[in-house]
Formats: C-alpha cells, structure tokens, sequence
C-alpha cells in the first residue's frame, strides 16, 4: 500500500494497515476466483491470486494473526497447484476458496479485545474451513452438466430455492449485534465520512459563490461600456462645437475650444483600456470560479466500480443457491458518478440483479430446451449519455409474461378487462412498479412480496431519476435508469411564476412549448390543448404552488411539459428565462419537507431561486384535480367575449344540453355546458356567469342541490338561476323555487321562444 494513494499513515496502528491491506487484497481474491470460474486457465488471474495470497500472509504474520496465515497458505498453494495445471478450479472448489476469503474478511475485522474470545467460540468452524482448503484437491470434479431428469419439476427441488450457507456461515457472531466491532479505518463511513462529505458541501458553497460574484462583473462591465457610448456622444458634442467656433472667427473661443478638445483625447484612451482590462479580468474570474466548481465536483465524483464490485460474488452466489448458472458482465466500471447517488442506488441496483436471478433466469436444462447456452448472462453497463449518467440492466432470461400481467391487473380490480386490453407493453410494464404488486403466487426469501421494484422506483425517482422497463418474451428483461451525473450541481430549465424565480430539473422537463390562445379547448371544466397527437392538460404554475391568480394574459403562453405517459400536464407560467447550471443548496431542516420543493439555489445573478419537487408537483396537481378546484386559465380576447353575457347550461343529457345550447347562441350569447352537478358546480366557481340553466334529476349531484350551493355562495349568491326540468307537479315547482331559483321551466312545455323569453326575463339582451 503506497503512501501516494492513502495520504499519510502514520497515524494508523498496524492492524489497521492490515485491515486496508485485506480489503483490498481479498477484493483482488474474489475477482480472481469468479474469472476463473468462468474462464478457466486464465494465467493473469491466477498470477493475480497468486500475489494476492501471499501478501496477505505476509501482512497477517507481521501482526500475529496465524489463521489468516494458514488460510492465506493453503490458498496460496491451490494457485500454484491451478497454474501448473494440476487442479481444476471447478464452482465446487471455488465456493471453498470463496469461504476462505470470506473468512479473512470476518477476521480482518476483529479487534485486539475481541480477538480471542471470537476465535475461541469459532474453533470448530474455523478448523472446518482449514480442512476444506487443505483438501481441496479431493473435492470430486462434477460435470459441468449432469444428465437431465425425465420431469423438469424435479430440476430445481424446494430446497434448492433457499440460499446455501457457505463453508463459513456458521461463525458465531456473524451477525451484525453480535460481531466484534471493527475500529474506524481511512475506509470507515462513520463521522469521519460524514465531515468529509460536508467539507465538500462547503467546498461547492464557496465555488459557487465565487462563480456567482464573476457573473455579476457582467452588468458592471455593461454599465462601463454604456457610460463609454455616452462619452463618444459628448466627445462628438465637443468637436462640433469646436468646428461651430472654428467658422466663427473668434480668437478667444477657438482657443478654449481647441483645449478642450485636446483633454477629451486622454480620456478617451484611458476609457478604451480600462474597459480591455475589466474584460480581460471578467473573463479569467469566470474561468477561475467555473474551475473551482469543477475542481470540487471531480472530487465528488468515483468510479461506477467502487458501488457495484460486490455485485458479481453475489450474482454467481446467488444463482447457485437457486440451482442456476448466471454471470454478471459490467461495462463502464471507469464511468465517473457522484459519490452520493453512487450509495444511494446500489440497493436498487442489487434488487434489479437479484430480480433477474430469480424471475428471469430460467434453469440450465429449461435454458438448453430454449435453444440457449446453460449458463445464463446478465449485463450492466454504465455511461454518461447527453449531460446524464445512464445505466442499463439486461439478461437474456425468459422476459416478463405480460398477459399474465394483463390478468393480474384485472383480477386486483386495477382495470377493466376491456381497458385492460387496450394497454401497452410499456404500460403493463409500469404496473411492476407499484407496492405489494407480485406476479409470483408464492413468496420466498428473495421476491413474491412486490416491494423490489416499488423500491427501486421510489430511489431513483428520489435522485430525480427515472426507470424504465423492457421486455421480450422468451428473449430477456432491459431496465433502463437515468439519473443526473451528481446532485451537487442541477441543470435547470428557470422560469418566472407570479413574478418569482422557479427551477425546473431538465431530466424532469419534457418539452416546452408555446400555445396559442386559440389552440386552447375547455371540455368538464378542464383546459387542454393538442400536442403530437395527444390532449395534454393546461394547469396554472401560480395555483399550483399557492401564488394567487395567474396574470398571464399574452396572446401565446409560455408551457412547460412535465411528467410521463397518462400524468403528464402542461404548467403555464409567466416567462421562460433559459436554463442554467445550479449549485444546489439544501433548505434548512427547520422548514421540513416544503410542499412542491426540493432545494434552493442561487442564479447567475444572485437572485435566489427554488427547485421544484416535480413528483411532489404531479401530486399537487392530481389533488387539484380531484377537488375540481381548478382555475380558468385568463385567456386574450376576454374583454371583447365579455360584450355578450355568459350563461352556463348543466344537463347530463347531451340532445337538451345541445338544443339549449344552439338556441342560445343563436341569440348572441356566450355559453359554457357542464355534464352534470358537480361538474357545474366546478365550472360555474371559476368563471364569470350571467346565468345558470339546470335540469333536476342528474348523477352525482342533482339540480337543487346545485342551486342551494349557487344561493349559499358568499361570491354567487346573486347569480340568477333558471330550472329546466321534465317534473311539472306544484310540489316540484315549489323544491325548485324554495332552494332559490329564480326561475322554473317545464320541458313538456317547453319550445324556443319560451326559453329565450325566460332568459330575457332574467338578463335581458345578449349585449352588456
């Protein structure tokens, strides 16, 4: 271990030199060991091992721990056995060197108090591990297939579903309360990680404040080359002047003038290269500060490798226990991801792998029907793909059985059939997501329990990340995760809502547009407009985040596409600045979670802006709409529709509703329909009505009710409503007139004229 790589050590006792030494050294074992494996007589692995083994010998003896020697030795010597060709590493003989690693590991561990006692209670195990490296050239050489039974059932028996305890297993004290504590090592993730993390926070805080105070050089220099345009104008004001007096003939003014014009020379100059130095300074300050930023999230950043190198041992673990072949391949293990979101999806990653495993593996003799090779592969690669960090989770198992998906929703009640039959593969897909959803029948140790993939989901969805799955029967399983490179820094679409700065992560940003007023379509009281084909709905960024009415009143509006599939909406905002690259800063903890927050940050120019939560923000808006509180978009042309009065029909059936409709307009007025109560009652709070024309009997809330709700309205108590309704009985009339309407109609005397004279009798004309 080379003082270069870890800094200064003289500050660690030996043991804990070992222990850094073991760590490293055992991780070289076990890649070894699961290359040779796979490719057996690769001569540089078992070199590697080699080495491997024997400085591990050499570190334990210097610190007096004579197990790791004897296991290091005879290790040592089933390598130089394998290279001389002598002994074939087969998976049986691997699981016992993979046991004598491990075992090293446990050991390495150990403290110098709890030391003793542990090796005492673990005699037995530890000579039992000993034993099995020492023989392990006895261990017989199994075929790398046995001969298939007649009935697959008999493939994989009950047993083989639960994970086998390796040689080591039953070490007391394996358990996490019960092992020996390991003192804190330069590789521990306690407090010292924890300071080291927020060193780095403040490191970032302090670049990007210098960054920001670089940009704010921009308007001083603006200002300098404004006052330098103004100087050229009164420099020219001068030599006019000059020639003016020049024609004049006067002596004594021709010589004041001619001074003066020499002394603006001077100062022109030194105007022209004091401007060239502030540039020339502007430009190196945002070179220096942009530098620093980079310079403190490259030491954020590590290699895709150090989350996931104990992903292959698991896999070949894991697939074993289950009486499968699988191996894990990995591209990218060089690709840069930040430290942070590296922690937080390895456990979302390990659940993919292990999903895999389990679900889509199949057997070695189900593979060899299916026309594959035994042994089954899975692989991961990670890659920066346009400013993102992308990481991709494919096997070439039996897939995703989506008609059994299909029937699943239906049976949970999650569909119809008949809209069950209507949704795609990706759509299925996306039901995998949801908690407590499984297509096992039965559950195990491992999956049935639908809580991996919910899992996976709500952690990268945290990282402001997505998933997405793929599946081909038959062939294999891709899932797809995109998340941000670090979340230090966050590219932002900005934009302004109710004259206030917003953030918008660009991975959540799906599109942004700008929609005419005329393209904009009410339907329920609901405003949508029609992009790619799709009705997309229009929601106000104001209402949303509790900022009062949107003042938006330009002739096109500014959109912002958010959310995926059928949670997809279009936020309306007052402008769209651009994007830029924020330097993320945590709220304080005393505010709690804000609603449709996620952080802060500061803009180019100082200004203080808030990031939004997008998922938070879908869920704001799914409320809103459930509620029926949403509010009318202001649309131009307002004032000119205004010159005619505005009546609102509410009928469920869609032949009265049209009629009244036409009739209406005919007249010259302006009119809104609504489907029934409720959906009048959530219309006729978010417009400006003249008049509300309503039928009785209509599902979900019928016309008196609205009524009563209209009258007891602090805003609409005053608004005239007229009751057209097929019930004609004085009893009926009365109901109506009690609950405050102004006017009742019967349908079976119902024609043209008289509806328009009951409206004129209530409103008048059409014209305001």
């Amino acid at each position: 271990m080379s003082q270069d790589q870890h800094g200064d050590l003289s500050a660690f006792s030996m043991l804990d030199l070992f222990r850094m030494e073991a760590d490293s050294q055992t991780q070289i074992l076990t890649d070894g060991l699961l290359a040779m494996e796979r490719h057996a007589g690769d001569a540089a692995a078992v070199e590697a091992m080699m080495r491997a083994a024997h400085s591990i010998k050499g570190a334990a003896a210097i610190v007096g721990l004579q197990v790791v020697v004897q296991l290091a030795h005879g290790m040592e010597d089933s390598f130089v056995a394998a290279q001389h060709g002598r002994l074939k590493l087969t998976p049986e003989r691997v699981d016992v060197l993979l046991s004598g690693v491990d075992l090293i590991v446990q050991l390495s561990r150990l403290d110098d108090a709890g030391a003793e006692a542990w090796l005492a209670a673990n005699a037995a195990q530890i000579d039992q591990t000993l034993n099995a490296i020492a023989g392990i050239a006895d261990l017989p050489e199994l075929p790398a297939l046995p001969p298939a039974p007649a009935p697959m059932s008999a493939l994989l028996p009950p047993e083989a579903a639960e994970p086998q305890a390796p040689v080591a297993s039953g070490l007391a004290g394996d358990e996490p309360e019960a092992a020996a504590p390991a003192p804190r090592t330069a590789t521990s993730t306690g407090a010292p990680a924890k300071a080291q993390a927020q060193n780095f926070d403040k490191l970032l805080s302090l670049a990007s404040e210098s960054r920001i105070n670089a940009h704010q050089m921009h308007p001083f220099v603006g200002a300098l080359q404004r006052f330098k345009r103004n100087q050229s104008s009164l420099f020219s004001a001068i030599e006019h002047l000059h020639e003016a007096i020049a024609r004049s003939a006067d002596p004594g003014l021709m010589e004041k003038s001619l001074l003066a014009l020499q002394k603006t020379q001077p100062l022109k100059q030194f105007m022209l290269e004091h401007i060239a130095d502030i540039e020339t300074y502007e430009r190196r300050l945002l070179a220096v500060s942009q530098g620093m930023v980079d310079e403190v999230l490259a030491l954020r950043m590590r290699p895709f490798r150090d989350g996931i190198h104990a992903f292959p041992r698991m896999v070949r673990d894991l697939a074993r226990s289950l009486g499968k072949e699988v191996q894990l391949e990995i591209e990218g293990e060089d690709t840069l991801v930040d430290r942070d979101i590296l922690a937080k999806i390895e456990s979302p990653l390990n659940h993919m792998l292990r999903n895999a495993i389990d679900h889509g593996m199949e057997g070695p003799y189900e593979r060899i029907d299916a026309g594959k090779e035994a042994l089954g592969t899975i692989r991961m690669e990670a890659r920066h793909r346009a400013g993102m960090l992308s990481i991709e989770i494919s096997d070439d198992g039996r897939g995703v059985d989506l008609e059994k998906i299909r029937q699943s929703v239906i049976e949970r009640k999650m569909a119809s059939p008949a809209m069950a039959a209507a949704l795609s593969a990706g759509e299925l897909l996306e039901f995998l997501f949801l908690p407590a959803f499984s297509l096992k029948e039965k559950a195990n140790q491992l999956s049935g329990r639908g809580v991996g993939l919910d899992i996976v989901h709500e952690t990268i969805r945290q990282q402001n990340g997505t998933v997405r799955l793929e599946s081909e029967p038959g062939r294999g399983f891709r899932a797809l995760i995109t998340l941000p490179l670090t979340q230090s820094i966050v590219r932002a679409l900005v934009v302004d809502v109710h004259g206030e700065a917003y953030a918008i992560p660009i991975v959540k940003v799906e599109s942004v547009v700008r929609v005419p007023q005329a393209a904009i379509h009410t339907l329920e009281n609901k405003q949508f407009f029609e992009l790619k084909g799709e009705h997309l709905g229009l929601v106000s960024a104001a209402q949303v985040l509790e900022l009062g009415e949107a003042a938006n009143q330009a002739e096109d509006l500014p959109v912002v596409v958010i959310g995926r599939g059928k949670q997809s909406y279009a936020l309306v905002v007052d402008a769209i600045r651009g994007e830029q690259s924020l330097a993320v800063q945590a709220i304080d903890p005393i505010f709690g979670k804000m609603r449709d927050i996620s952080a802060a940050a500061l803009l180019d120019d100082g200004e203080p802006v808030l990031i939004l939560d997008v998922p938070d923000l879908l869920l704001s808006i799914d409320k809103l709409l459930h509620e029926g509180g949403l509010h009318q978009l202001a649309q131009a042309g307002h004032a000119e529709r205004r010159k005619a009065k505005r009546i609102l029909v509410v009928d469920d059936s869609l032949t009265v509703r049209e009629m009244e409709r036409k009739l209406l307009l005919a007249r010259g007025f302006d009119v809104d329909v609504a489907i029934d109560g409720i959906d009048g009652w959530n219309v006729v709070r978010s417009g400006e009505y003249d008049l509300v024309i309503t039928d009785v009997d209509m599902p979900r809330m019928d016309g008196i009710e609205l009524v009563s709700l209209i009258k007891k309205d602090l805003h609409l108590h005053k608004l005239p409503v007229m009751i057209v309704s097929y019930k004609d009985r004085p009893e009926d009339r009365a109901r109506g007139l009690s609950a405050g309407a102004d006017y009742y109609l019967t349908k079976g005397s119902f024609h043209d004229e008289t509806l328009l004279d009951a409206v004129a009798d209530l409103i008048g004309d059409a014209r305001l």
